[in-house]
């Protein structure tokens, strides 16, 4: 299982996310925006909030599967 070292969120509602192995990569969160759980996100001061809690990231009680974020992001 892949864990996230490092999270910077970026403008138009994309994280720059660093691996364990030290491959670093964008997500666009915009696709997730309105759905769910995931629509809090767009209040850019709790996006902003983004952290890493147990090698993934999370916002409060958000939180996205880290092989999930590998394989679905952007590679830099």
């Amino acid at each position: 299982m892949r864990k996230i070292i490092d999270v910077k969120p970026l403008e138009d509602y994309k994280l720059l996310l660093t691996f364990d192995n030290n491959i670093k990569k964008i997500k666009d969160m915009k696709p997730y925006l309105n759905k769910g759980v995931f629509k809090a996100l767009q209040d850019k001061s709790i996006f902003n909030s983004v952290e890493i809690v147990l090698g993934t990231i999370a916002w409060g009680d958000i939180d996205m599967c880290p092989d999930s974020l590998f394989e679905s992001s952007i590679d830099l």
